[in-house]
């Protein structure tokens, strides 16, 4: 993907968005001011025209660079609304929609921000430095941090990379990267993950892996990029605009025509301007985002929202999933005078450095097995859409040939291009609580498209039977943005349950094809 210039960065920027809204509010405050002092009416002008023309350039920048790409998006109407009031004369109604435009791309660029709260919150809290130990402990930035260097985590700090434990017992809290809330015991040869806290024991560790590389900097690099990738219901949003502009001109031109008043035309085209459609969507996305990750949910590409509510099938990789993944010793049979405890440490001592023959014929097996998992899962979806769940590592394949996948558990791959989702804590309760987000991330969204979309189309009728004047129609559609944003913003508010796991499992299916579970 090409990268954006500096002029588009500094266009798209907060900044000079909300630079933008304060030129022009100050203009049009100059302009009341002029009016009430001096009463003259071609000085007012005046001000108004040097206002609407600052505020106008990086405008029409950027609408010149949408132009040029042929994305003709709902802010074309904001250049024919603009264009048709200065011809028009109606320079109040050109300075109130460069206001609207301008303020609703910063109130948009504020709600995006309180939306990704929770995201900045992680990249934030990771520490930037990092005590190395030697002959003497030093302090260094995390970015010159090799693998094999030592470190000295002190209590209550946080860990800056995953690493071995070398010296120290003590315990570490890695709610941040699993989502329970408990301390995990911590000797030397355990691995440590950065961005959990330690305990009340200074650890030493030894570096695994640089910060970058590290699993905290890898959910937050994932958690970002996930809000570059809008899913379905966001691409509609884009579609629906796309005939929302011509259509809002045709009304517009049959109004004009009809009536023989251009100001109706003018009306339709400023109510009609920006479409909410696209400000609400992004921000209950990107809501929906922060809501998973707060509950240690990793979603990776937001169209798993939308995707798993369509699935009739859960497929479940049992080994590592649903299990731990390695055997357990259940019972011991002593025979004779021989004791459990002698028993276990003679088998201990012979299997500790043990190569069994027959592990080549295992793994050999097992191979063939998730070969024939790839095509269950493959003919499953074919029957119906299917959910996936594994561990994302040894199971891609699976998981790609499935309608959505999830990686589930603290050993998960967080970088794997097969999962939309990841979440770092062993519990089916969280695949549940993202169902719950996806409903609701729609529910919101679609409310705010769909909502604004018809109080703007109940105002462009209006405007088109000369109801609604042009001053008017840009003061209405302002509070249809600003209702649908905050609407949109309900997506972080904190609500009831997330999950309804509790729920009668009548009418579930269960068919075990060994290391698979289907339901």
């Amino acid at each position: 993907m090409k990268e954006p210039n500096a002029i588009t960065k500094w266009l798209d920027s907060p900044v000079a968005h909300i630079a933008t809204a304060s030129f022009i509010a100050a203009g049009m405050i100059a302009a009341m001011m002029v009016k009430l002092l001096l009463h003259d009416p071609h000085i007012l002008n005046i001000v108004l025209l040097v206002a609407i023309a600052g505020a106008s350039v990086p405008l029409l920048l950027s609408l010149a660079q949408q132009v040029f790409k042929g994305n003709f998006s709902v802010d074309i109407l904001a250049l024919l609304s603009i264009v048709t009031s200065l011809v028009l004369g109606q320079y109040w109604v050109a300075a109130i929609v460069v206001l609207m435009l301008s303020g609703g791309q910063a109130l948009e660029g504020f709600a995006t921000r309180r939306a990704s709260s929770v995201l900045n919150a992680l990249a934030k809290r990771m520490p930037q430095t990092a005590h190395r130990a030697g002959t003497a402990v030093e302090d260094v930035s995390i970015d010159t941090i090799v693998v094999g260097d030592e470190l000295l985590i002190y209590p209550h700090e946080i860990c800056p990379v995953d690493g071995l434990v070398v010296s120290g017992q003590g315990s570490m809290d890695e709610s941040y990267l699993t989502g329970e809330p408990f301390l995990i015991a911590k000797a030397p040869g355990a691995n440590v993950l950065s961005g959990s806290i330690n305990g009340n024991v200074a650890l030493t560790i030894r570096a695994t892996k640089i910060a970058s590389d590290s699993r905290y900097a890898k959910i937050v690099e994932v958690l970002h990029a996930s809000e570059e990738n809008g899913p379905q219901i966001q691409r509609l949003g884009d579609r629906l605009g796309s005939w929302y502009t011509p259509m809002a001109i045709t009304i517009a031109l049959a109004s004009w025509y009809f009536s023989g008043q251009s100001e109706r035309f003018l009306a339709v085209l400023v109510i009609a301007t920006p479409c909410p459609l696209l400000i609400s969507i992004p921000v209950a996305i990107i809501g929906a985002i922060s809501v998973g990750a707060k509950l240690g949910i990793i979603i990776k590409d937001p169209s798993i929202l939308e995707k798993m509510d369509t699935c009739h099938t859960l497929i479940v990789d049992k080994t590592g999933t649903l299990t731990y993944g390695k055997p357990t010793v259940t019972s011991i049979d002593c025979f004779g005078g021989t004791t459990r405890e002698t028993a276990l440490q003679y088998v201990a001592s012979l299997e500790r450095y043990s190569k069994h023959p027959l592990a080549s014929a295992v793994l050999a097996a097992a191979e063939k097995g998730k070969l024939e998992l790839v095509e269950l899962v493959r003919e499953t979806t074919l029957q119906g859409r299917t959910l996936y769940i594994g561990d994302g590592i040894n199971d891609a394949p699976a998981m790609m040939a499935a309608t959505a996948g999830i990686a589930l558990g603290v050993n998960s791959d967080i970088t794997s291009e097969a999962a939309g989702a990841v979440i770092l804590q062993s519990s089916l309760v969280s695949v549940d609580q993202l169902m719950h987000i996806g409903r609701r991330m729609r529910g919101i969204a679609l409310v705010s498209a769909v909502g604004g979309m018809g109080l703007s189309l109940i105002g462009m009728a209006g405007a088109s039977f000369g109801l609604i004047t042009p001053i008017q129609g840009a003061v209405a559609q302002e509070v249809i943005d600003l209702l649908s944003i905050l609407n949109s913003l309900r997506m972080i508010l904190p609500t009831g349950s997330l999950t309804d796991f509790e729920a009668s499992p009548e009418g579930i299916v269960q068919v075990s094809t060994g290391d698979a579970v289907v339901l």
